[in-house]
């Protein structure tokens, strides 16, 4: 069966083949009532839009492709300390990977990050033009993916396992977070602790959260159903956020925190820039953690104890499963556990 082009959308959704470009290049100039008939009409007929002739077909790109949100920091990129530094983020590491695995199997790299024009504008940017691709958990709706995967390999990075039928790799974010906190409590004899995590739909914030809890359970803490904050873009500026706001609650309420537990380490880096300018010292009035093992957790100072992932290894695994699917597309799929490690440094005391 010939796979599903253009017009079938136009037809099937009543509206111009333009009207159905635009949707996928430029959502915002489309009437949302019309946007989400053609996206139906898409779904329903497994129609993924190609960005040149080779297209889906023949699968000879020679290309493969990542998407991810945008998750820059304008806050620290702008904040002359670290202009050369602040770059080196949770996906910037994952791309270094990508491109080593991908030079290494013959292929180029094709990289679609965005927070605006939506999912089906990364989807537009890379499913016609690459021979696989991997992608951030939820940067593309799960519907979207099942009509791309019909296609395309897909695997899918971070986050619980959506689609049984995709490749995934994911990191053991409730061990890691867990091991911290055991750490802070067992190690330091630290017993107030706060934890700012992100939004509820992050999987792998909500992962971390859980460790933080079973962690508080096992030394018979108190366990609080939901973080202490939440932040929504966990960036620098949120953790600067959050920090303040926790001081000012403890100096309204008393009882200040000996211990602030970031879901990320952008956001431990802002409380400590945050806490340095309240003149709270780190650790010696509270510690501070995060979570990633991003190069910049290194460089601050104090250094940022945190949870080192495998980051750049996530990259390079999405291509081994990626080539391999190339090379078996009916092989069973796989889902991999990639480990973390704790890193003990001198915001927490140790180092």
């Amino acid at each position: 069966m010939s796979a599903p082009t253009v017009y079938d959308v136009a037809e099937r959704s009543g509206v111009s083949i333009a009207t159905v470009s635009r949707v996928y290049r430029n959502p915002d100039s489309v009437r949302a009532q019309t946007h989400d008939r053609v996206l139906e009409a898409a779904r329903a007929l497994g129609y993924v839009p190609s960005g040149n002739a080779r297209g889906l077909a023949s699968r000879t790109t020679g290309v493969l492709g990542l998407c991810f949100p945008d998750y820059s920091d304008p806050d620290a990129e702008t904040d002359g300390a670290y202009d050369d530094t602040a770059v080196m983020l949770y996906s910037d590491q994952i791309i270094r990977g990508m491109e080593r695995a991908t030079r290494r199997h013959g292929y180029a790299l094709l990289i679609a990050a965005s927070l605006k024009g939506g999912p089906e504008s990364l989807v537009a940017k890379v499913a016609g033009r690459v021979d696989g691709f991997a992608v951030l958990a939820r940067t593309v709706p799960t519907e979207d993916l099942e009509v791309i995967s019909r296609r395309l390999p897909v695997v899918m990075l971070a986050g619980p396992r959506e689609i049984d039928h995709l490749d995934h790799i994911e990191v053991a974010n409730s061990d890691g977070e867990r091991e911290l906190t055991r750490h802070l409590i067992r190690d330091h004899g630290l017993r107030e602790l706060v934890f700012v995590g992100g939004e509820k739909d992050s999987p792998d914030a909500e992962a971390r959260f859980r460790g933080f809890r079973d962690a508080c359970a096992e030394a018979g803490l108190p366990v609080p159903d939901e973080p202490d904050l939440r932040a929504v873009m966990m960036t620098q500026a949120e953790g600067e956020r959050a920090a303040e706001t926790l001081l000012d609650r403890a100096d309204r309420d008393g009882g200040r925190p000996q211990a602030m537990l970031f879901a990320n380490d952008q956001m431990a880096i802002g409380a400590l820039h945050a806490l340095e300018r309240r003149g709270i010292r780190v650790p010696g009035d509270i510690a501070v953690a995060g979570f990633d093992g991003i190069p910049l957790s290194r460089m601050v100072r104090p250094a940022l104890t945190t949870v080192r992932q495998p980051i750049r290894r996530l990259g390079e695994e999405a291509v081994e499963l990626l080539v391999q699917r190339l090379a078996e597309p009916t092989r069973e799929p796989v889902s991999l556990m990639l480990p973390v490690s704790v890193a003990r440094r001198a915001s927490c005391g140790c180092g």
